[in-house]
C-alpha cells in the first residue's frame, strides 16, 4: 500500500494524470479542486481518489481547521489566471503568491513531509537557449513574475517548517483535459472536420505528454533534492511545423479508421503574434541525474493515446 497524497488543481491536465497514477500505485489521494468545476467528474470516478472542492482563497481556512488524517506528499498545481489578459492582472497574480504560501501552511497542517510546486517557463522570460535550472530568470509577465516569487517564497516557508521543497518549471504539456492550448484546440476542430489555420511554425518547441509530466513530478517528490528547481520538458525539441504535421497525420489516420473525414490545416495562414516566443525547449539533464526520469511517450504516441481514448475533446484549463 502506498502513502497518502494531496493534489491541488487536480482536475487540470497534469493533475488528473497525477491523481490517476498515484491511485494506481495504491496511494490514498485527496484531490482539491476548484468548486463546482465541470472537470471534477473524472476524478470522482477514480477509485482511491477523494475529491474536496475548495477554491484557492479557502486554503488558509482549511489549514486552520485541523486535520486528524495525516498525509505525506503535497503537490500544488492550482493557479488562477493562467491564460489571456489575466496573466498580466497583477492583483490576481499577487493573490496566487499568497495562495501558494497558504498551500504550504495547509501541507504542514496535514503532516506532509514533501511539497512539490509547479512553476512555469514564463519565469525565464524570452531565451534563445535550452532552459536549465540555473538559467537566469527575467520574467516578462505578471504570471511569470508571480510564479518566480511563489517558488522562492514557498521554498523559504517550507524550510522554516521542515518540509522538503521541490519546484518544477513546466514548459509545454499536452494531454486530456486541456482546453485553450494549441494541441487541444487543433484536435477538437480537426476531429469535427473543421479547418485550422496556423503560423509558419518556425518556433522551436518541446512538448511533453501529461502522463510523463505526472510521472516526473512523482519522481521529484521521491528522489529529488530538497531546495532544487527542475525543468520539466521532453528534452527533444522540434520545429512547431513538425508537431503540426504529425498531429494532422495522426488525426487523418484515426478518422479514416472511423470512416470519417478529418478537417484541413493551413500552415502559414496566420501571422505571428506580437512578441511571439520563438524558442522554448528544456535541458532535463539534472532531472535525469537526480531522479532517473526520462519520457516514455513520443509526441506521436501521446496523440495516439488521446485519440484512441477519445480524450482529445475533454474540457479543462491548463494548470500551469
Amino acid at each position: 500500500m502506498g502513502g497518502k497524497t494531496v493534489i491541488t488543481g487536480a482536475s487540470g491536465m497534469i493533475g488528473t494524470a497525477l491523481a490517476r497514477q498515484c491511485a494506481d500505485a495504491g496511494e490514498e489521494v485527496l484531490a482539491i479542486c476548484h468548486r463546482n468545476s465541470e472537470k471534477n467528474h473524472a476524478l470522482q470516478e477514480m477509485r482511491g481518489v477523494e475529491v474536496l472542492e475548495a477554491d484557492l482563497s479557502e486554503y488558509a481556512g482549511l489549514a486552520s481547521g485541523g486535520w486528524e488524517r495525516k498525509y505525506d506528499t503535497f503537490y500544488h498545481l492550482a493557479w488562477a489566471g493562467t491564460t489571456g489578459a489575466a496573466r498580466n492582472d497583477m492583483a490576481l497574480q499577487t493573490d496566487n503568491i499568497r495562495y501558494a504560501l497558504d498551500a504550504v501552511t495547509l501541507a504542514k497542517s496535514m503532516g506532509c513531509h514533501t511539497f512539490v510546486g509547479t512553476g512555469s517557463q514564463a519565469e525565464y522570460g524570452r531565451r534563445q537557449e535550452p532552459l536549465r535550472p540555473e538559467t537566469p530568470a527575467f520574467p516578462e509577465t505578471g504570471y511569470g513574475m508571480a510564479k518566480l516569487c511563489a517558488g522562492q517564497m514557498t521554498r523559504h516557508s517550507c524550510g522554516q517548517k521542515g518540509i522538503k521543497h521541490i519546484w518544477a518549471r513546466v514548459l509545454s504539456v499536452y494531454g486530456p483535459y486541456g482546453s485553450q492550448d494549441m494541441i487541444t484546440v487543433a484536435l477538437q476542430k480537426l476531429t469535427r472536420g473543421e479547418h485550422v489555420g496556423f503560423t509558419a511554425g518556425e518556433q522551436i518547441w518541446d512538448y511533453l505528454y501529461s502522463e510523463d509530466a505526472a510521472r516526473a513530478l512523482r519522481l521529484m517528490a521521491e528522489r529529488g533534492v530538497s531546495g532544487k528547481t527542475y525543468v520539466l520538458a521532453h528534452g527533444q525539441p522540434h520545429p512547431l511545423k513538425d508537431y503540426i504535421e504529425t498531429l494532422y497525420k495522426a488525426v487523418c489516420e484515426e478518422m479514416d479508421c472511423k470512416g470519417r473525414r478529418a478537417g484541413t490545416i493551413g500552415i502559414g495562414e496566420l501571422p505571428y503574434q506580437e512578441g511571439q516566443l520563438m524558442y522554448l525547449t528544456g535541458d532535463i539533464t539534472e532531472l535525469l541525474r537526480d531522479t532517473g526520469f526520462s519520457p516514455q511517450y513520443s509526441f506521436k504516441e501521446g496523440l495516439g493515446k488521446m485519440l484512441a481514448e477519445n480524450s482529445c475533446c475533454g474540457t479543462g484549463k491548463p494548470g500551469i
